[in-house]
């Protein structure tokens, strides 16, 4: 049996846990080994019977691990992370929630975390390290690049395209075909209508840069 690892340990990696742990009722391919965090007292205020193993820039990975990515902001930790562990070895898989409705023409990357009540639809296309937070949905033929983070409420209508590492805040919507740049934001409550450039940042209704 596999040894799932969780990478990072803070609020969003507590989170992961429990999602890991739901999944355990349906799937026996791994059991939960415990967390790799840079912040080694990252637990200890908290009651988990879990530890974190090792620094993530100190593990190697051993030959029966399997890892999920569980770190939440910025994004582009996510992806620096991600392939740093890559390079040593790591093998990432995805945990999608039994509450999630994934639909089954949609293409899922790895080391993606879909929370429960998320909605993936038709000829989605996610790819690696994408978090799909609680109730956030992605509407039919949206592509989302690595390392994206839709925040709960988060509403991707159909044919959008996320380019690498965008965040959409809680409640952010972006309309049907809307292109976002890559590890551009939009803020929470917003609502994007027109193509958003690279690494800015928009709020309100419609959007606007603020940054």
């Amino acid at each position: 049996m596999k040894r799932l690892i969780i990478v990072g340990a803070g609020g969003f990696g507590r989170e992961v846990l429990s999602y890991c742990q739901d999944c355990q009722h349906q799937k026996k391919e791994w059991e939960i080994k415990g967390f790799i965090d840079d912040n080694k007292v990252a637990l200890e205020s908290y009651n988990y019977n879990l530890l974190i193993i090792d620094t993530i820039k100190d593990y190697s990975p051993q030959p029966d691990d399997v890892f999920v990515m569980a770190i939440g902001f910025p994004t582009i930790n996510k992806l620096i992370v991600g392939e740093m562990l890559i390079n040593k070895g790591a093998h990432f898989i995805s945990i999608i929630h039994p509450l999630a409705r994934v639909d089954k023409r949609a293409s899922i990357g790895a080391g993606c975390v879909i929370a429960p009540w998320a909605c993936i639809s038709c000829e989605v296309n996610l790819g690696d390290f994408i978090t799909i937070n609680a109730y956030a949905s992605v509407g039919h033929d949206s592509i989302l690049h690595n390392g994206c983070t839709i925040s709960s409420y988060g509403s991707i209508a159909g044919k959008a395209k996320l380019g690498k590492g965008v965040s959409v805040g809680i409640h952010g919507v972006i309309l049907p075909g809307v292109e976002i740049g890559d590890f551009a934001t939009v803020g929470s409550g917003s609502v994007a209508v027109k193509l958003v450039k690279p690494n800015t940042m928009v709020m309100g209704v419609p959007a606007k840069k603020i940054l």
